[in-house]
This record gives structure tokens, sequence and C-alpha cells, in this order.
């Protein structure tokens, strides 16, 4: 039972942790230019949070080598809290390094942005928490099963030495 509730314990950690990892670090107001930290390796994205449909326009500018902004395909997005994230444009770096990044909209609407990770980074955390709510409940299981053979395989043995003995 300890095993099970740890099981899933770990499991809404990990897939709580891979959620919240996605969610922007750095938000920023249209029309602002702010500095962000680019590593290619974390394969960055740029999100939008709205309460309107807007047309939006980004720049990125700075670091060790020209960044490009990339459309990302379909519709990702993120909920934290009431804050709905649309992931928008992917950040193509070309090494690590601080970047300038301005994105503008024409509307008249509550517009954020933010840089974080693709929702598809979520996946490991997601099948991380997965292999813990089946594993770790599985390794109490077998650790019980071996643990009765043992006391059964002992007692059959003792129960032998006595009637021998006795």
């Amino acid at each position: 039972m300890v095993c099970a509730v740890a099981g899933v314990a770990v499991f809404i950690g990990g897939v709580g942790s891979s959620v919240s990892d996605l969610a922007p670090t750095k938000t920023f107001a249209s029309g602002e230019s702010v500095t962000v930290p680019i590593d290619p390796a974390d394969k960055p994205v740029i999100y939008l949070a709205s309460n309107a449909a807007v047309r939006y326009e980004c720049e990125i500018s700075g670091g060790p080598g020209p960044a490009k902004l990339a459309k990302t395909t379909g519709s990702q997005t993120i909920t934290l809290g009431s804050t709905v994230w649309e992931q928008i444009l992917v950040i193509n770096a070309p090494a690590k390094g601080d970047y300038q990044l301005t994105c503008t909209n024409e509307e008249q609407a509550t517009v954020r942005y933010g840089v974080g990770r693709p929702v598809t980074a979520a996946v490991g955390g997601v099948a991380g928490g997965l292999a813990a709510l089946f594993l770790i409940p599985g390794a109490g299981l077998l650790i019980a099963i071996i643990g009765t053979v043992v006391v059964l395989m002992r007692r059959k043995a003792s129960r032998k030495r006595l009637a021998v003995g006795g």
C-alpha cells in the first residue's frame, strides 16, 4: 500500500513539475524589449496569453549569432491557473547566449508574451511519472511476494526439524 501511494505521489509530482517547467519563465508586454537567456538545447519557444485574438509580430536580435523565429505547427497550449499560454513561435538560436526579444500587436487587448519550453518537452516528465506509477508499486509487490516465500520456506524447514527431533 505504501508503494502504491509513493508511486501515485511521484507520478503526480513528475507530471506537475513537467507542466510548470514548460510555462514561460520570462514574460513581457507588447512593445517591451527584454533580454532573454537562450539555450538551443532547451528548444525555446514564445508563448502568447491574450483575452482576444491578436495579430503579433516578434523580432529577435543580439546573442553570439543571428537567431531566427519560426511559426509553430498546430495549436499547443498550456494552462497555468487562469492563464492560457498558446505556443506561437519557435526560437532557432545558433548558440547559447543572451538575446533581445520584442513582440508587438496592433489590437488594444491585454496581451502577455513569454519564453518557455515546448509542450513536447513534457513527454519525458510524463513518461517518468508513468514509469514510477507502475514500477514503484510493482517493486513493492515483488518484495512482498519474495518475503512471503522466504517466510513460508523457513516455516516449512522449521516444522521438518521439529518433526524429526521430537
